[in-house]
């Protein structure tokens, strides 16, 4: 990123308003420009002159501030934001912006902006394993925002639990992913395949599933952005590819095998997204199939190159393999089968219902079997989660 990133924070009237004031100190120290917008709540808490001398621009409190601004300020507060980070954010927050309410500034900015939003909540541990609550987070994770849960521990009221605020370490990695600020990936080659296959039986029809390849492709982009030279081997797919290193486009599993292996002695890493059909039509006819009067017909099927199992015999020592498990029951089971039986290094497993969505509630299990389970989220932010396990593993096999 070239230019100067914009950050838009939000602050809400939950005690940890106050450790907002080291993030703005963080986001400074980076290069960020930041621009405050308080709650009338957030301003019990903390003095809006403590934001203000942190981060040299005014707070923004009101939606109609007594001096008359030269735009419209929620309207030119949205546009400025590169990311929307809310942190802390209330239950009170969470639920006006789930059910759509713009009754003050900084909900009227959230309903606004076209950009990331990213939220940090923090509250008492009730609050947080209320229903209401837990619904109200899902629906903003549904509409795309970015969640950093609540970490378990002492709680200002006293007691122990979820609730309280994430660490700054993580809230300010997220807005740096965010914003594509990361370059850990500088300059590793590596294999991301995407989208799903598509297997003829004749010239007109083919077997293949319901893979959007919108997971695959925000990998790619979020590598490429983390400097990454990818490779990006695609089938079919519903969304357009990023720019990357090199794009190979290819339609079979056989055609994606070939060019996998051929690939994978240059790169240091292969992640497996791509949904790859198991079987083939032992057959392809050459002319369409005419539809009989008289009853059915039936299909023999092959059963395809198995691409990951194969590439996990065939890499060089330390080349890193991340495979994908879609199951429709057993998931955490089913993967650890899977990723003890094709010797992978990480495995993301993902319930069916994922498929073609935009979110996904996800489980990685590395290969000492350490099992990390994930809350709903957009796959943009899982593939940040991703990348972040496996650049760990790609330097440790160096």
């Amino acid at each position: 990123m070239t230019k100067t990133p914009n950050i838009v924070l939000g602050v809400t009237g939950s005690i940890a308003a106050y450790k907002a004031l080291d993030l703005v100190s963080r986001l400074r120290k980076k290069g960020c420009q930041v621009t405050v917008i308080m709650t009338g709540n957030a301003c019990q808490l903390v003095g809006p002159a403590s934001f203000e001398a942190l981060s040299g621009n005014p707070v923004a409190l009101e939606l109609f501030p007594d001096s008359k601004p030269q735009n419209i300020e929620h309207i030119s507060l949205a546009q400025l934001a590169d990311v929307l980070v809310i942190v802390p954010a209330s239950a009170n927050f969470i639920g006006k912006a789930a059910a759509g309410i713009a009754d003050d500034l900084l909900t009227t900015v959230a309903l606004a902006v076209k950009t990331p939003v990213l939220f940090a909540p923090a509250m008492n541990v009730d609050m947080w394993e209320n229903p209401v609550v837990r619904q109200n987070v899902k629906r903003l994770i549904g509409n795309g925002w970015h969640l950093i849960p609540p970490e378990s521990g002492p709680l200002a009221c006293g007691t122990v639990g979820s609730g309280r605020l994430a660490s700054l370490d993580k809230i300010e990695n997220e807005i740096l992913s965010l914003l594509g600020w990361k370059d850990d990936y500088q300059d590793i080659p590596l294999i991301i395949t995407v989208g799903r296959t598509e297997e003829p039986w004749d010239p007109v029809r083919f077997i293949s599933n319901h893979s959007s390849g919108r997971m695959g492709m925000a990998l790619a982009e979020q590598a490429a952005r983390r400097g990454a030279k990818v490779t990006l081997i695609t089938g079919p797919a519903d969304v357009p590819a990023p720019a990357v290193f090199k794009h190979i486009v290819v339609n079979t599993a056989a055609q994606m095998s070939r060019a996998v292996l051929k690939e994978l002695p240059h790169n240091r890493a292969l992640i497996m997204a791509a949904a790859v059909a198991d079987y083939a039509p032992q057959n392809v006819s050459s002319c369409k199939i005419k539809k009989k009067n008289d009853g059915d017909i039936t299909l023999t099927l092959k059963k395809n190159p198995d691409i990951i199992q194969l590439a996990a015999v065939k890499r060089k020592p330390g080349t890193v393999l991340v495979g994908f498990a879609l199951e429709t029951d057993n998931l955490i089971a089913n993967a650890r089968k899977k990723l003890a039986a094709k010797k992978l290094d990480l495995i993301v497993a993902n319930p069916a219902k994922t498929l073609s969505s935009e979110n996904i509630q996800a489980v990685i299990i590395d290969k000492k079997g350490k099992t990390t389970k994930f809350p709903q989220m957009a796959k943009s932010q899982l593939a940040g989660l991703i990348l972040d396990r496996a650049i760990k593993l790609i330097g440790a096999a160096k």
